[in-house]
Formats: structure tokens, sequence, C-alpha cells
């Protein structure tokens, strides 16, 4: 049965918090007045109330209606209100927002303690209760509209008087919620992997938990906030949610418990059919069309569309989901995935990557329990109906082709192109892929990355750069297996430990693998040391050399939610967590920024241990000769790399299957482009003009 509890009418609008969570000396309205700012308002005169009667409007008690200067009571009509509401300046006038026109004040609503700001258009609220509502903010048609006395906004924190099982934890990377986390506004991708990656160490976890906790304090009785200049129209249900300024929020049918982060830069928008239940919305995000996210932290700059369901995840920066599903996963910046019918559950995605349509990641168990994992490195990219089964993981930049894989998978070579070859019942895995065949997607996924990044404050500094510490390290290792391996006449090489089955791994062109892998290696070397030649202006080589430092090996690195940091730095993050050093994520976030800020040394560093360990080498015999030698080598490299990619780029022009649904190549270029047209790749052969210049007069002072 339903309890419905029978309270006396004059109650209505207060006692907001209970009396056993009042602090000594202080009334129900102390946060609400901190959060207004101390606003000052006066009592309504005679007249005023004699005008708001008139105009259909009620109150329990017009001494608990307050307003500012300039009040205009003739803009009130067929309200009623209960408990204090405070009410700013009133004006006759209209606002329009997208061919949305309202008059200015408050009509046909039901206000309950609200403190409402300037020059406000409110109309037809049926319920609204315990908000404060910023100036010139517009508010249409909205059944529900309420903040409870222990709302949380989002945040994975719990109240005075709240049992540890209110907490609201997001279950990523793993369906059985070992890996859970809890969400706070401005959690950053890298605070998310750490959080479920180190599970093993119970210091580091529990003070994330204390210092989420902090994120928002314990107290009872915070309003909810409307920022100046929203505009919400044709909602169901808004409860618990923080409102940032700009935002707009149109036919959704429910938002429960959320931050809505969103200012005159960087504006969020909700749309319509959407169903919003536990979660951060970070600043500048899109979700509209009937999008279901319930458990969830969505990044800055990131959106939801046309029907993506999003459920116990975290979504990086600058992505996208559409149409899809995703579960219990955890993905870093620059996501792509547009297609109704693929499917994402129980992964950790590490950035850059772009889930096809039909592809099945997850949800395959093969154990006792819902426990299965899949983890990919960043540049992920699963062709059209790929199926996967738990527990599998990916190097780097690993393209999959179509096909239903049988088992688990372990594939430790990056830029690698894996086939179910079905006929001859083997799995192929042909390393170096994007380099020989697909140079064009590459170079352009790191630019597009990059340009896209619309982050204002770049607390991490994310690489996007295909060649890096993290992937030359897997490179290296890559060259260290595929040097072990018996390789054919024909370039072909088996192994096993790749895939776990019975079945023979093939590794095809192995020897031009070896020789490009080493090439890239010391092409990423030459360019970081060439770099920073060029921008500290040496004049000799001498002064040059003495810059470079080489430790014993090369440093290890991880990818910490698409900031590169070495196994030694977040060693480092992770012992001042533990000992006190950090007090909050405020201090988290500025080792990242700090960690950036060295990034390019380290990186230097981490290029010049590269080219001595590939070259076979020592210090002392990095000679002038030998840097001249390896910038040549370095341009020519270049040189086909962007080859390549007009190359690849050109397969679309001249593939007889591409080109017979042309009569001409007039028609052809009217809806594929003119190929000679194309700005990508002229700018890359401009780039490599620079690089050449550059290069060229490093090799004058060698």
């Amino acid at each position: 049965m339903n309890e419905i509890k029978t309270h006396p009418i004059q109650t209505l609008g207060y006692n907001f918090i209970d009396p056993q969570f009042l602090p000594e000396g202080v009334n129900e309205y102390h946060i609400r007045d901190i959060q207004n700012n101390g606003r000052l308002y006066k009592a309504l005169t005679q007249p005023q109330i004699e005008a708001l009667i008139a105009n259909r409007n009620s109150s329990d008690n017009w001494e608990q209606v307050l307003v500012s200067e300039n009040f205009n009571p003739s803009l009130i009509k067929n309200c009623s209100f209960y408990g204090l509401v405070r009410i700013g300046e009133l004006l006759p006038n209209y606002r329009e927002f997208h061919n949305l026109r309202l008059p200015v004040g408050l009509y046909n609503s039901t206000i309950i303690s609200c403190d409402i700001g300037d020059n406000v258009c409110i109309d037809n609220v049926r319920y609204l209760s315990h908000y404060i509502i910023e100036k010139d903010v517009m508010i249409a048609n909205v059944n529900e509209f309420e903040t409870t006395d222990y709302s949380k906004f989002g945040n994975g924190i719990i109240k005075e008087g709240e049992d540890e099982r209110s907490r609201t934890w997001v279950e990523v990377c793993n369906e059985n919620g070992g890996r859970s986390i809890l969400p706070f506004n401005g959690m950053l991708p890298g605070d998310a992997y750490m959080w479920s990656k180190y599970r093993a160490d119970d210091a580091l976890m529990e003070q994330f938990k204390i210092f989420t906790q902090k994120e928002l304090d314990n107290k009872r009785g915070y309003y909810g906030k409307v920022g100046e200049r929203t505009v919400i129209k044709n909602c169901g249900i808004i409860k618990d949610v923080w409102i940032g300024s700009d935002a707009y929020l149109k036919g959704a049918n429910k938002i429960k418990n959320v931050t809505i982060n969103s200012d005159a830069k960087r504006k969020s928008q909700i749309g319509e059919g959407c169903e919003l239940v536990n979660g951060i919305v970070g600043f500048g995000c899109r979700i509209f069309y009937g999008v279901k996210a319930v458990r969830f932290v969505l990044a800055s700059h990131s959106q939801l569309k046309y029907g993506a369901r999003l459920i116990n995840s975290y979504l990086g920066n600058n992505s996208t989901i559409s149409c899809c599903e995703v579960l219990n996963s955890l993905i870093f910046p620059s996501h792509e995935q547009h297609h109704n019918n693929s499917f994402l559950c129980a992964a950790l995605i590490m950035g850059q990557s772009n889930i096809a349509a039909g592809a099945t990641i997850g949800s395959n168990h093969n154990s006792r329990g819902a426990d299965g994992e899949i983890q990919a490195g960043r540049g992920f990219w699963p062709g059209l109906c790929v199926s996967l089964k738990h527990n599998s993981k990916f190097a780097s930049f690993t393209i999959i082709a179509k096909g239903d894989f049988p088992a688990e998978l372990n594939i430790p070579i990056p830029f690698s192109l894996i086939s179910n070859d079905i006929t001859n019942d083997q799995l192929v895995v042909m390393p170096a892929y994007w380099f020989m065949y697909n140079m064009y997607a590459l170079e352009r996924n790191a630019w597009k990355y990059k340009d896209r990044d619309r982050r204002t404050e770049k607390i991490q500094l994310i690489e996007y750069d295909y060649l890096a510490p993290d992937t030359i390290n897997e490179i290296f290792d890559a060259l260290h297996q595929l040097q072990q391996l018996e390789v054919n006449n024909d370039g072909v090489a088996h192994t096993t430990g790749w895939e776990n089955t019975n079945r023979k791994t093939t590794i095809i062109k192995v020897p031009q693998s070896i020789k490009m892998f080493t090439e890239l290696i010391q092409f990423y070397a030459v360019c970081t040391l060439a770099k920073h030649f060029e921008h500290n202006e040496f004049e000799d080589f001498e002064s040059f050399k003495a810059t470079l430092s080489a430790t014993i090996k090369r440093a290890e690195w991880l990818n910490i939610g698409g900031q590169l940091m070495t196994v030694d730095e977040v060693y480092q993050l992770k012992k001042d967590v533990v000992n006190g050093t950090f007090h909050n994520w405020t201090d988290v976030h500025q080792r990242y920024r700090d960690v950036g800020a060295a990034y390019q040394s380290n990186e230097l560093t981490h290029a010049y241990c590269s080219l001595l360990e590939i070259l076979d080498i020592t210090g002392s015999q990095f000679t002038a000769v030998l840097f001249n030698n390896l910038l040549a080598q370095a341009i020519a490299t270049k040189t086909w790399m962007v080859k390549g990619i007009q190359q690849s780029r050109a397969k679309d022009y001249t593939n007889p299957y591409r080109k017979m649904v042309y009569e001409t190549n007039a028609e052809m270029y009217k809806v594929l482009g003119n190929p000679d047209d194309n700005s990508f790749i002229q700018a890359q052969f401009k780039n490599l003009e620079i690089f050449t210049t550059n290069l060229q007069k490093i090799q004058s002072y060698c």
C-alpha cells in the first residue's frame, strides 16, 4: 500500500531540512542564503498584495513573499506560492529564444520556497520547489521541477544521516562492479582510469573516496540551481538537478540527480525524449533525441544522440555516441560510435577509437559470471560486424576486419590488421598495416582529433600523435617478438598465445613489418630531436648534444586517460595521494598539469634513448655526421608517408568497383570531390615542404 502522508497546508514549503540535521543557531535557509549571495529583499506593500490577488495569485502567507526594488506585481498571474519565495526585478518585456517568446514574469505556476532572479520568464510550471533561478532564465511547460534536501546533483557522495548504500557508483569496465568508481563534478578520464585500475591498492581507493566526498559537503539543504540565460521548455520531470548558465533543455522526459555544466562559451543542450539519471554532464555537451543515460559521466564537449544508451559508463572528452548501446565501459577521449546496431560492454577503450556498425564488443561471457573485460589501446577500430569474446586485449591502433572471432584474443603488435580466416581456419595478423595501406586514415585521424579538441581547460595533456612514447615502446616489444619468429620465404610466420584456441596464428609480411617498425622508431626519435634543436635555436651540434641525456633504458609509459605518463610519474602520483601530500582532486589535477608541463622534456629523453637503442650505439657514437645522415633519412621517411597518404586516398578513385556507380569522372568528382582539391592532402604536402626545409637547415649546422 502506498503511504500517503497528511500535513497541515500551512507547513507546505517549510522545514526543508529535517530539524535533526539543522545546525544550532541557524534556520533552514542558511545554505540557501549563501547560494543566493546574500541578496536583499523587502516585504510586499499592501497595494502589491492586492494587485497580486486581483491577478488570481495566492499564498499561504504573503509575508513570506519577498521582492526586489522595481518589482511589478502585474507581471505575476495565476500562481500559487508556498513557503519563503523571493522574487527579483521584473520589467514589462518579453524574451525570445529560438522562436520561443515568453513575457517576463511568473504565470500559471505553483512555486514553493524558491528564489527567482531578475527578468525571469516562468509559465506553466506545475510544481517548482526549492530552486534558485538566476536572472534572464526562461522556463515553460514543465510538470515537476524540484529539489530534495539530500540532493547530490549526481555526485557520488552521501548526506548526513544516509547509509553507504545511498552512494551512486558507476560500474565501469566490468559488469560485476569490481571496478566501480564514484562520479563527481569535474571528474577527468585519468581519475576514472586510476580508480578503476589500481583496485589492489586499498589505501589509494579509500583516499579517492574521501576526495570525492569533499567535492560537495554532506550538509543537507542545498537548493537546485538554474544558471543565467538558461532556457527550459516542454520537459516532464527535473529533480535534484544543478544546471549551469546558457544551457538549453527542451522536451526531456526525465532528468534526476544530475549536474549539467554549461556556460556562455561552452553551452550544453539536452533535447527531446531524453532520460538522464544519476550522472554528470560536462561543459559543452549535447544530448538529444531519445537518449537514455543512467549512472554515467559525460566529459566535456561530447555528444549522445539518436536513441543512444549510456549506462554505468564514463565517456571521455570530444566523443560521440549515437544510435547504440554502451554499458559498463570506460572510454578515453575522442571516441566515435555512430550506428544503431553496435554494442559495447565491459570495456576499457583508451581513446581515438571508432566502433563500426554491427560490432559486438563484449557481453560474450565465457566464465561462470558476468565478469569479462575487453581492454584496447588507443586507436582501436573494430570493423563491420566484429564480434569479440571476453577477455581480450589489443595493442594500440589495432584494426579488426569483419568477422566473428571465436575465442579470446591477446594481440601485442600495434598498428595491426586482425582477420579471422574461416577458409583456412586461422587467425591472421598483419603488423604495420596502417603504414602500408592506410596512411591517409592514420594521419587524418591524428589531425582530426587534435583539431576537434574543444576543451577550453586542458588539465590533462592528451597525446594524439600515433608515434609517441607509448606506441614506440609497443613497437620495440613488437620487434622483439617478430624477430624471434621463424619466417618462411613468403614472409609468413606462425605463433601461439595470441588466441585461446589450438589453431595456428599466422603473421604475414613479417620482414616488411620489421623494416618498417625499425624505420618508424628512428623517424620518431629524429623528429623529436629535430624539434628540440629547432625550438632552442642551436647553432652547432655540440651545443645541441650537450642538452641530451640518456637514461639507462627507455622509460615505461602509461596511458592515463589519454595523457601519457611515465610509470615513475604514476607511481609518485599514487604515493602522494596515499601519504597525504594531496588533499583533494584539485591537487591530483594540478599534478596532471605538472606532468603535462614536463612531457616535452621526458619525451625528448625517451626519443634519445630510443634512437641509441634502435641503432645499437652509445651516446659517444652519436655524432654530427650520424645525425646529419639520420635527418636525411627522416626526410625520406616523411616523403613516403605523405605519398602514402595520397596513394591510399587515390584508391577510392581508381578502384573499378568504386567507379562503377559513376558514368564519368566528372560525376564522381561532384560526389566525392576532386582528389587534386583535397585540402588535407594539400596540407600534408605543404607540411612536407616545411619539414624538409627545417631539417635541411639543421643539417647545415651539423
